[in-house]
């Protein structure tokens, strides 16, 4: 059996509570496409480095934590890139009239109660204390495919701040290739892991909901109670998520919206996500991320892109 990580894609700039990792999290969670000139993406043969963003970190050696310096030059590819949210749904996501209006995965329009019961369970909304007091934090995202067999980047996953893995992508067994560290484990019901014993020890538990019975399955896990067969899900899900209230987090939709909308263009279709309206196209995610790489806004460590 091949371990699922694929390509590490790595940020050095703040991702606490300000930038979240935001640009490599919604890179290879949210199915992000090529940006178009509709969007005023740079195209890879007029990309420059900026002048003044190489005088603000010419003293940075290489491999140092440089704040503020992928949300910089993500800004200068892409002019309308911006950060006005919480990562994580916190007790004042009704105020947020931009994902009111729109189901899921887009917004929050009809489980707000649903939202408020987990929420007044959860009750932390941020990261954990040591990485919200540090002034910079590296983060590294790793997706699920098969690129990463025998790189034997373990050690150099596990050095970084933030370590992001998606579903129910292995660890155990695989720590020489995909490290053994795990900060956040972003999921959804159907993808989550099933069997108790596979989950780290340590990481916080993110649901991406893309749909409202995600929403009331996480209610489920969070209040221990028995999860309903009957939900309306496309394969089995997880009945049980072996973290405790205060270790769990729902991703905020805005940030999903503004990947699918505002960031790269995807067709609006009413807000709603559905066959022929939000679909997987390889090729230009690939390319996406290749300009991103160019740019060096992401770093593409096993060369999988």
């Amino acid at each position: 059996m091949k371990p699922k990580g694929i390509c590490c894609c790595s940020t050095s700039s703040p991702c606490g509570q300000d930038t979240k990792c935001t640009q490599g999290v919604l890179l290879i969670l949210l199915w992000l496409q090529q940006c178009n000139d509709s969007v005023h993406w740079l195209s890879l043969s007029s990309w420059k480095w900026p002048p003044e963003l190489a005088s603000r970190y010419a003293n940075f050696s290489e491999g140092v934590c440089k704040p503020g310096y992928a949300s910089a030059l993500m800004t200068v590819i892409f002019p309308k890139f911006s950060k006005p949210a919480p990562m994580f749904l916190d007790d004042s996501f009704r105020r947020w009239a931009r994902i009111r209006d729109f189901v899921p995965p887009f917004g929050i329009k009809g489980q707000d109660n649903l939202i408020k019961a987990i929420l007044s369970a959860t009750k932390d909304y941020r990261l954990t204390p040591a990485l919200d007091s540090l002034s910079c934090r590296r983060c590294i995202i790793v997706g699920n495919g098969g690129v990463l067999a025998n790189k034997s980047l373990g050690l150099k996953i596990d050095d970084y701040d933030v370590v992001v893995r998606l579903n129910s992508a292995p660890v155990k067994g695989f720590e020489k290739d995909v490290g053994g560290k795990t900060t956040l484990r972003i999921t959804y019901p159907e993808g989550a892991i099933q069997k108790m014993e596979q989950y780290e020890k340590d990481s916080l538990f993110v649901l991406a909901g893309f749909k409202w019975q995600d929403f009331k399955w996480l209610k489920y896990i969070v209040y221990k109670e028995k999860v309903s067969a009957s939900d309306g899900f496309w394969k089995s899900v997880a009945t049980r998520v072996p973290r405790e209230p205060h270790e769990i987090r729902i991703l905020n939709p805005y940030f999903i919206q503004e990947a699918a909308f505002s960031f790269i263009g995807l067709p609006f279709n009413n807000g709603l996500m559905g066959r022929g309206s939000w679909t997987h196209n390889i090729q230009r995610e690939k390319e996406f991320l290749r300009k991103l790489v160019k740019a060096r806004v992401i770093t593409d460590l096993t060369s999988g892109i």
